[in-house]
């Protein structure tokens, strides 16, 4: 590998990091300005094309996002709205795929129905990552993000076995109906088998290594085996993915708090990094993708992929409307939950923003069909896809904002209700707490000083639970307790590390103390900044 490629692999995470760090500080989706960022880029002359490779896509970036989003997942959400989420998954996938699929063979001349359909499995599945990031900061009800999310974890699976399906079709191999659905069928069932065994033997292990950093290190090879087992075996990797993730993630209460502190940052960079990276490079193929389509017509091409961007997205509205009914029918835990309404089904309607997943899927359709026989309309494919995740990023996605607002949907009392339940159960955990040294002060006679310490910061925990009702602050406006507590105490502490600090640079401690009492200062300031 030459030096200058070298440079622009680099230059690639520092410009996606750069751009993102500048969005998050403006208040803005990182996603789209990503996206906007990478088109712009690719009109700088001297930049290099970026054509993404499938494999690794689907192996280097998919799995560990998955993977992260499933862990943080809550499976009982999951399985009270299993059915909404199917619908979506399973159900609008395979609508989608057949309506583009009809829709780009009647408008495209000589595009035959089985590449059409694969032009139609490729778009089908939405990648919620941007729709959930703004949704969650503009505080959707939690039913919304959790369906948006469920969606996200498992229908790539199912457009990613309809794009084999539809390929086989293609290249002109033996194929039926039948063959699809036992496909499709074996691929769900296989893989979600992958995932559960893989599952315990790896929480078995993380629980008796006794190590923060090999049990985290045992966690970030997970998605990766997974993903390698099930496809080794021609299941789903992405269902084998989450369903591990899942597995491992629900459990994650059992490892200590060390292994979770150091987890929870770890995944946080890492998706960071691989979220900023992907949707950069999304804005990036444009160039690679309009030198295949010098040679037609900049009308039809216009055209077309207007229409199949309209036919992506009004699929989703034809199929979100009616299909809210269906789990309430089918159902008795579904008839239990609120019901979403019609402003909540347009959020969902419009949420259906592609992504990264659907490139890789075009780039990965072969050049030759069978024989010497090219693949009918791969280039063409390659745009329409291209387009199609473009228009959603930014026609959606700039716009979902102002759709929610304009619509007035918000989680303003269910948050208040988690506040007002999480004070309740805290205020119960200290009481529990406060019994327990009474026993053990009984028990064994315990230093009075210590008891009153440990009484001191109990109580202070119950009513820190309580204030955090008001905001932080009193009926009048003024500082409560508590966030006086945590701002003085702030203070101490960096007064604390300026002694440190000074002592260090006075060589009378060593750099290895240092690090050692500034991590404990920076776990009490974080323990202290967490309301």
């Amino acid at each position: 590998m030459g030096t200058t490629h070298a440079l622009w692999l680099l230059a690639v995470p520092v410009g996606a990091l750069m751009v993102a760090a500048g969005a998050r500080r403006l208040g803005l989706a990182a996603p789209l300005v990503l996206v906007i960022a990478g088109l712009a880029f690719s009109f700088v002359p001297g930049v290099p094309e970026f054509e993404l490779e499938p494999e690794f896509v689907l192996f280097v970036f998919l799995p560990p996002l998955l993977f992260s989003a499933a862990w943080n997942s809550s499976f009982s959400n999951l399985r009270e709205n299993v059915w909404s989420i199917g619908l979506l998954s399973v159900g609008l996938v395979l609508f989608t795929t057949f309506a583009v699929g009809y829709v780009a063979h009647l408008i495209v001349p000589d595009l035959p129905l089985a590449a059409a359909f694969v032009l139609g499995a490729i778009v089908a599945p939405p990648d919620a990552v941007a729709a959930v990031s703004i949704a969650q900061r503009l505080g959707l009800p939690r039913r919304t993000v959790t369906v948006l999310v469920g969606e996200s974890l498992f229908n790539d699976a199912t457009a990613l076995t309809a794009f084999r399906v539809a390929l086989i079709a293609a290249t002109g191999a033996g194929f039926t109906l039948l063959d699809g659905v036992g496909r499709f069928l074996f691929s769900a069932v296989v893989g979600a088998a992958v995932g559960l065994l893989l599952g315990p033997p790896l929480h078995w292990l993380r629980t008796r290594l006794n190590d923060p950093l090999v049990e985290n290190g045992v966690a970030l090879v997970a998605p990766f085996a997974a993903y390698l087992l099930a496809e080794s075996a021609h299941a789903s990797g992405v269902i084998a993915v989450v369903v591990s993730g899942l597995y491992l993630g629900n459990r994650e209460t059992q490892s200590a708090a060390v292994t979770r502190l150091i987890g929870h940052s770890f995944w946080k960079v890492m998706v960071f990094l691989l979220e900023s990276v992907v949707f950069l490079l999304i804005g990036l193929q444009l160039p690679p993708i309009v030198h295949e389509m010098s040679g037609r017509s900049w009308q039809e091409l216009a055209w077309w992929s207007t229409a199949v961007f309209a036919v992506t997205v009004a699929a989703r509205f034809v199929w979100v409307f009616p299909a809210s009914q269906v789990p309430r029918l089918l159902s008795r835990r579904e008839r239990a939950l609120p019901t979403v309404g019609w402003r909540g089904l347009v959020v969902v309607s419009w949420a259906g923003m592609r992504g990264v997943v659907s490139l890789a899927a075009a780039f990965a359709i072969p050049f030759v069909a069978s024989g010497d026989t090219p693949f009918p309309g791969r280039d063409l494919i390659l745009f329409l896809t291209f387009t199609t995740v473009l228009g959603t990023l930014l026609v959606q996605g700039l716009t979902f904002p102002a759709l929610i607002r304009a619509l007035g949907i918000g989680g303003d009392r269910e948050r208040y209700a988690d506040t007002v339940a999480l004070a309740g159960a805290q205020h119960a955990a200290a009481q529990a707490a406060l019994e327990r040294l009474e026993e053990l002060d009984a028990e064994e006679r315990l230093d009075a000083s210590v008891v009153e310490r440990l009484r001191q910061l109990a109580e202070h925990r119950q009513l820190r639970a309580w204030e955090r009702l008001g905001g932080g602050t009193g009926p009048e406006g003024e500082e409560v307790p508590t966030a006086t507590y945590r701002r003085l105490r702030r203070e101490m502490l960096m007064a604390e590390r300026r002694v440190f600090v000074r002592m260090r640079d006075e060589r009378r401690i060593d750099d290895e103390v240092l690090a050692g009492v500034m991590h404990e200062l920076d776990l009490e300031e974080v323990a202290l900044s967490r309301d």
